[in-house]
């Protein structure tokens, strides 16, 4: 492996604002058992991650105090253990902490192919959002196909991610966003209708959009008063999922509500998950999601980019809520080209290429021959050829 020593990561001091991140020079993690060690091409930015440099949010016991979510980039070392991956293989990762840098460690089990039809920039902004939207929404919620899904916060991240997700597996989608122009961006995506939620009441569409029934789950980060008007707007046998506070996480609601109507409200973090509760997620989303990405169908939002060194802007890009869908972090400005042959998959890739058919056989058929390299390949004579910066 060649790496930088030290590397580039981006630190929080002090608890602040955005100017609390800044650049330091660190050593390079290395990779523990069950571990690859990723070199970062670009890192997702989150509300976590803001709530960390608050000194809101700190991370769990063990992990490193660098921020940093979800990362995308290249295996450049493996730990003791690690039979998925190999050296030079693309992947996009669920980290603990760590992604603001230049290279960090994730386990094996939290990784996912990048599709070819993904740029390094758009597979970083993936992992903490799909698999917070997936086991939320469909697992703790368990939407359904025909059932009406209610999103506050549509045109961040984590919404614009659940409106696609739910519109393809059959779920009506209602949402809630604070401009038109972020309305507007939402209805693009699926959502009908699109509530303003400054100038409307999100309780009164709701209602009336659904005939008087109400939404049957309803994926809440606000909190605060939103939580008594969620109970309104529920369904019977309805499901609220809390997975954030951007309000207050408290509030005085009148629970007789949860009885009449039999309402579930259960919510959950993804951060201090255990390693193999972390797996069994990126299992789903690898069978379930991965497809639907890999053919185009879903795809995340990218509302801007910043380079590494930039993070302090990132930060105030996302608190200043002017963005629609996700801001990413580049840390490498590698070239990526795509190079994919004709080949069926698995074939012309040897032992290694199978056993990742046999892993991720749903996208096996985006798979096809496919490699990305800082430089052309001579595979691209035989099929297509992309290029782009990354």
């Amino acid at each position: 492996m060649t790496a930088p020593a030290p590397m580039t990561v981006i630190a929080i001091p002090a608890p602040g604002g955005p100017e609390a991140l800044v650049p330091e020079q660190r050593a390079v993690p290395q990779p523990g058992n069950g571990e690859v060690l990723v070199k970062v091409v670009a890192a997702g930015v989150n509300r976590p991650d803001v709530m960390q440099r608050q000194g809101l949010y700190p991370p769990p016991k063990g992990a490193t105090d660098i921020p940093g979510l979800e990362i995308a980039g290249e295996v450049v070392a493996l730990g003791a253990g690690v039979t998925r991956w190999e050296v030079g293989d693309k992947v996009m990762a669920l980290v603990v902490g760590g992604g603001y840098a230049q290279y960090c460690v994730a386990h094996e089990s939290h990784c996912l192919p990048v599709p070819a039809t993904l740029s390094m920039i758009e597979a970083a902004a993936i992992p903490e959002t799909f698999f917070t939207v997936w086991h939320n929404t469909f697992e703790r919620g368990g939407l359904k196909s025909g059932e009406t899904l209610l999103v506050h916060g549509g045109s961040s991240g984590i919404g614009t991610t659940a409106i696609q997700l739910a519109r393809e597996f059959g779920a009506r989608v209602i949402t809630t966003a604070g401009s038109p122009e972020k309305c507007e961006a939402c209805r693009k995506l699926g959502a009908d209708p699109a509530i303003n939620y400054k100038s409307e009441d999100f309780v009164t569409v709701t209602k009336a959009a659904t005939g008087g029934r109400g939404a049957d789950v309803i994926l809440d980060m606000v909190g605060g008063d939103y939580i008594e008007r969620n109970y309104e707007a529920a369904a019977v046998e309805g499901r609220i999922v809390q997975i954030a506070f951007q309000g207050s996480p408290k509030a005085t609601v009148d629970f007789r509500r949860v009885m009449l109507k039999r309402l579930h409200h259960t919510g959950s973090t993804l951060r201090a998950r255990s390693v193999a509760d972390k797996g069994a997620i990126a299992r789903v989303v690898a069978d379930r999601v991965l497809p639907l990405i890999a053919a185009e169908r879903v795809k995340p939002l990218i509302d801007s980019t910043f380079q590494l060194t930039q993070a302090a802007a990132a930060h105030g890009r996302m608190e200043s809520s002017a963005h629609i869908g996700k801001i990413v972090l580049m840390v490498s400005s590698m070239v990526a080209t795509m190079a994919c042959s004709t080949a069926p998959a698995g074939q012309g890739k040897g032992r290694k290429g199978r056993e990742m058919d046999a892993m991720f056989p749903a996208i096996a058929p985006w798979r096809r021959g496919c490699v990305v390299t800082g430089i052309p390949s001579r595979r691209a004579s035989r099929g297509w050829l992309r290029e782009g910066v990354v």
